[in-house]
């Protein structure tokens, strides 16, 4: 065993057997060679594209940067041009404004209306459930009331048979 808990074998490999050199052992090396020279072309080929990839990149995002740095700077160039263009800012702010106030106050609206629809369920089913219970309790109390009358009879009627 090795010191890093490996263990080492050692195997031997067999040569394959020599053949001898005919037409076709030289169509094989041929191909050997063709396709050593395809995966070298291959190798060189994914290199270039690489290295001009690690160029490009870089080179495109500048230009975009240019571009649209341009594109912010170029109506500010006149007067005219950037008044024209501060308004149509102050046009879309307000309009994103009431976008946005619209949708807070519809928001707000559902929001009470839920809570106005569930406050109102609840306290349907807590009179529901007060009426059931004040009926439970006011038939609980005349069944024994009636018991206790019942008893009160039958014991009137013992105490005076027994008098």
């Amino acid at each position: 065993m090795a010191a890093n808990g490996t263990t080492t074998k050692t195997t031997q490999r067999k040569s394959a057997p020599r053949t001898t050199k005919t037409t076709t052992s030289r169509t094989d090396g041929q191909r050997i060679r063709e396709g050593l020279n395809k995966v070298r072309n291959g190798s060189v080929s994914y290199a270039r594209q690489t290295a001009e990839r690690t160029v490009d990149v870089p080179v495109g995002v500048v230009l975009t940067v240019a571009d649209r740095v341009n594109e912010v700077v170029e109506p500010f160039t006149k007067r005219e041009t950037a008044e024209r263009e501060l308004k149509s800012f102050r046009t879309q702010v307000e309009r994103e404004l009431n976008k946005l106030e619209r949708r807070g106050a519809t928001s707000r609206r559902k929001a009470r209306t839920r809570a106005r629809q569930t406050r109102n369920r609840v306290q349907r089913q807590v009179k529901q459930r007060r009426r059931r219970f004040e009926t439970t309790v006011k038939q609980n109390r005349v069944q024994v009331e009636k018991g206790l009358k019942q008893a009160q009879t039958t014991v009137q009627e013992r105490v005076s048979t027994l008098v």
